[in-house]
């Protein structure tokens, strides 16, 4: 019997395995690099003959001893649909298959970003949005420390439709809609983004041993072990933490939620706000807010609430009844919900907010409304409060899938025999804690990439650090200013290129909704590098050099388009500069041509100058006649 099973096994095994297997990328409706020669590749049994049979010709080869095998097709133009015949001890049949331009889009969230956050913002465009030729290949998140992968788990070709377009990356769509516009060849996105990744977890093994410390700590988590002890005690942690809350929390014991609750001795306070700038202070744990809506004419067949930005999580009621929850900070909160929760007169809407660390409460310079059809109800103001459950904060989880390589091997190294035109990186938020380190980052990564490719240095752009938190009055340093440098300095490597974002933030949202203007941004960057237009003016303007006269510093540019200007028509703002004791003050200038004098009367010798220094330079507003912004700087002359 012990044997009869046996034979079964292998032969069951040796069946599946002696089938063509292909990678995911490789499927229906992919799109294929025009103008180059491509790979093919698959897996099957050793020694397999393999056919492929593409327009009209067929292509043959033998798979290798592990039963590896790859053909490679020669260039084709632009086109398609096409099908392709692959034939072994079995036959797969390609379908939909255009030739394009794919370009691989990765980074953190501000590329991961679907369209779906900004849904409300673009709603015309979504509802508008229909090209099959463009496409997005989404890659899932994951992480592996172990090996490269050959593979991914999972993934299709999805076409560009009102629905399948939710789930596209907003820069990589608005990108490739402007390049699909100007040259109408198919645009392939390949979508590898994992939110609040650093440069190193995008690095290879080789790559990282130029980074002792990154090398270190990949090692460490090398084989799994390290990991699965550290995230099985922070999901234990993080458990526990919650389930004291929801156990001690009195708001859930007494249904504070409900409409008829005797709220009259709660206190108040100010929505938006934070609650440690009232009594509670730095209290974490569970706060629940109330606040009462007259609604004398009630109408409505549509409601909706518009909760700007939570910090962390919440839970919503209209009357009792829960209408909405969201788990963590980033996400704007719409809560949709049956109108017939309302009733005409006094309406009562809670909130249980749960903060697990820092400042909890609501974001400020967010909307705030009740939404019914057409017409919205403020609901900033006064709102009452009351401490549920307080808890000891919780300690910070330490991200695993964060670590130095182990989203190159999941997300990178299967993409790699895949041909493509070129980069679009978004990243560099969760690298401010290092920023004079990103320089070196960038450089290897990128030079790793093109290596692995194969495909000499294709064009690799990227954006540059867009403004966020709090402006500052007085020079000051900044993190985020520092590495909007070190990316500056990443121009030096041969065909890249930079969008400058530094007017699309938002001071309260690390997560901007002007998704629109980064993805233009990239193209004309793309227009350029990657397309050849020479007369093209691709960004605004970026510091070449400067001279000392006297006291006056004067300021050379690239990319001046047809000259330069500043936002709104008013003064130079925005320039700082520093003597020989490197304390930098606010600085005059003026235009000379398309060049830039600076000074400030009490620094007679001025050694360097800033501009748009700062986390959130809002005064900044030197452009181009092309209204494209110049790159903040810092430069020092050189003796």
């Amino acid at each position: 019997m012990k044997k009869i099973l046996i034979f079964i096994s292998v032969f069951v095994c040796g069946t599946i395995y002696s089938q063509i297997r292909l990678p995911r990328l490789i499927s229906d409706g992919m799109i294929l690099q025009r103008d180059i020669p491509v790979k093919i590749w698959g897996w099957a049994t050793p020694n397999e003959k393999i056919e492929v049979d593409f327009n009209k010709k067929k292509f043959q080869t033998t798979t290798s001893q592990n039963g590896n095998w790859e053909i490679t097709l020669p260039s084709q133009k632009a086109g398609g649909p096409f099908e392709m015949t692959l034939s072994a001890s079995n036959t797969i049949v390609l379908k939909n298959i255009l030739f394009g331009d794919v370009w691989l889009c990765s980074g953190q969230s501000n590329m991961e970003l679907p369209m779906e956050r900004v849904k409300d913002k673009y709603s015309d465009i979504i509802a508008k949005a229909n090209n099959s030729e463009i496409r997005q290949f989404l890659v899932p998140d994951q992480y592996d420390f172990a090996k490269e992968n050959t593979d991914l788990s999972s993934g299709e070709w999805k076409e560009v439709n009102p629905s399948n377009i939710l789930s596209f990356s907003a820069v990589a769509y608005f990108f490739a809609s402007e390049i699909y516009a100007k040259y109408k060849v198919p645009i392939g996105l390949i979508n590898s983004a994992l939110g609040g990744s650093p440069a190193e977890s995008w690095l290879s093994a080789d790559a990282v041993k130029q980074f002792p410390e990154y090398d270190t700590e990949y090692q460490k988590f090398k084989d799994g072990t390290l990991g699965a002890q550290i995230e099985a005690n922070d999901k234990k942690v993080s458990t526990d933490w919650y389930s004291e809350v929801n156990r001690q929390d009195e708001g859930l014991k007494k249904h504070w939620s409900k409409a008829d609750l005797d709220d009259v001795d709660w206190p108040e306070m100010n929505i938006p706000g934070y609650w440690g700038d009232y009594a509670l202070e730095k209290t974490n744990g569970a706060v629940w807010f109330r606040k009462e809506v007259d609604l004398p004419n009630l109408k409505a067949t549509s409601a909706k609430l518009i909760l700007g930005r939570i910090v962390d999580a919440d839970s919503v009621y209209v009357n009792g009844n829960f209408v909405g929850t969201t788990s963590y900070l980033y996400p704007p909160r719409k809560y949709a919900f049956d109108p017939k929760f309302l009733k005409e007169g006094k309406n009562e809407i809670a909130i249980r907010v749960i903060n697990n660390s820092g400042k909890g409460g609501f974001v400020e310079d967010k909307p705030y409304q009740l939404i019914l059809d057409k017409d919205s109800i403020d609901l900033k103001g006064a709102w009452k409060y009351r401490l549920g459950m307080k808890m000891n904060p919780l300690p910070s989880p330490t991200f695993i899938r964060w670590k130095p390589v182990g989203l190159y091997n999941s997300m990178i190294a299967p993409l790699k025999n895949y041909a493509i035109k070129g980069v679009l990186w978004y990243q560099g938020e969760s690298s401010t804690k290092k920023p004079q380190e990103y320089g070196a980052l960038m450089q290897t990564l990128i030079a790793s990439w093109r290596s692995e490719w194969k495909q000499g240095d294709f064009p690799f752009l990227f954006v540059q650090l867009t403004n966020f938190m709090e402006p500052k009055t007085e020079p000051a340093e900044s993190n985020w200013a520092a590495l909007r440098q070190q990316q500056k300095n990443t121009l030096a490597v041969p065909n890249t290129g930079m969008a400058v974002t530094i007017d699309l933030g938002e001071w309260n949202d690390i997560h901007p909704l002007n998704k629109y203007d980064v993805g233009k941004r990239l193209a004309l960057q793309a227009e350029k590098i990657a397309y050849g237009e020479k007369n093209i003016v691709s960004s605004g303007p970026l510091f070449k050099s400067m001279e000392r006269k006297g006291n006056q510093l004067l300021l050379s540019f690239t990319d001046t388009g047809s000259g330069l200007m500043t936002k709104n028509n008013i003064g130079l703002k925005g320039f700082e500069i520093a003597g020989d004791d490197g304390k930098f003050v606010w600085a005059s200038a003026i235009f000379e041509g398309n060049k830039i004098k600076v000074w400030n009367e009490n620094i007679l010798k001025p050694q360097k100058v800033r501009y748009a220094w700062a986390d959130n330079p809002v005064e900044a507003n030197l452009y181009n006649k092309e209204n494209l912004p110049a790159s903040p700087f810092e430069a020092k002359l050189s003796k």
